[in-house]
């Protein structure tokens, strides 16, 4: 009985060892994705996954956060920055295949306020900004790590606004976390990007940063180099495709791939 018994635990063995490299290939494709991404990323997501490609699994947070995580050794495949400076930190560990990465999207920087405020346009100058604020918060990202509390930083300091703003400032972890601040009601002003402040009904934008003020927004994409096989590839390609581009300009990111 116990042959039978012996052969038949082979069998099966067989089996799984067989159906594994499947399995494998049927796992999510993990994304390491700039918070500002997140509706977007989601969408086109969704759209990959309908043409026939493998679950896509995101993770969001700040570029810097996802930089650090990928350097701890988090399982990523793809990296989104909102920034150069968080991609070329990842590049500088040799965490990422130089040869995949991609300027893919832009942006633009804005000052954003509770829907329901009076304020309806608000001129870039000390004096507006200090009367707009009055003893209220302005949020933002963090401005030494998160790329958009970066961008905002620059700007202020380029346009003469720092030494009004930073008194009043209230860091968040992400961009989404200062949208939503502004969204409660939590603060009289935020600055965020502009395709944040499409996706939340409960903001308006005041005031629209010139781009000369601050260095270009720009997502730097690339896959790390502990992706398997050539699902991450795939997925960038998709990304880069007509498909995809539909999606990003809907929802407001200038496509900077031809």
């Amino acid at each position: 009985m116990r042959r039978p018994f012996r052969r038949c635990i082979a069998t099966i063995m067989l089996a799984f060892a067989t159906l594994s490299p499947a399995f494998a290939q049927s796992d999510p494709l993990t994304v390491f994705a700039a918070a500002s991404l997140k509706d977007v990323l989601e969408a086109a997501g969704k759209s990959y996954a309908a043409s026939g490609g493998p679950e896509v699994r995101f993770s969001f947070a700040a570029s810097s956060a996802l930089a650090k995580q990928i350097e701890a050794g988090a399982p990523a495949d793809l990296f989104a920055s909102a920034d150069l400076k968080w991609m070329d930190y990842v590049s500088d560990k040799q965490l990422i295949r130089t040869d995949t990465r991609v300027n893919l999207l832009g942006n633009a920087l804005v000052v954003i306020a509770p829907a329901a405020s009076g304020l309806e346009q608000l001129p870039l100058t000390p004096d507006a900004f200090s009367k707009a604020l009055g003893d209220g918060k302005l949020t933002t990202g963090e401005v030494n790590s998160v790329p958009v509390g970066i961008y905002a930083k620059a700007a202020a300091q380029k346009l003469g606004l720092w030494d009004v703003i930073e008194p009043h400032l209230a860091q968040s972890d992400n961009v989404r976390g200062a949208l939503a601040f502004v969204a409660r009601g939590e603060a009289p002003l935020g600055i965020v990007y502009a395709t944040d402040a499409k996706v939340e009904k409960a903001v308006k934008v005041v005031a629209i940063f010139p781009e000369a003020s601050h260095e270009p927004i720009i997502y730097p994409f690339a896959i790390t180099v502990t992706a398997k096989g050539d699902r991450a590839q795939k997925f960038l390609d998709y990304l880069k495709s007509p498909a995809a581009r539909s999606i990003f300009e809907a929802a407001g990111f200038p496509v900077l791939t031809p």
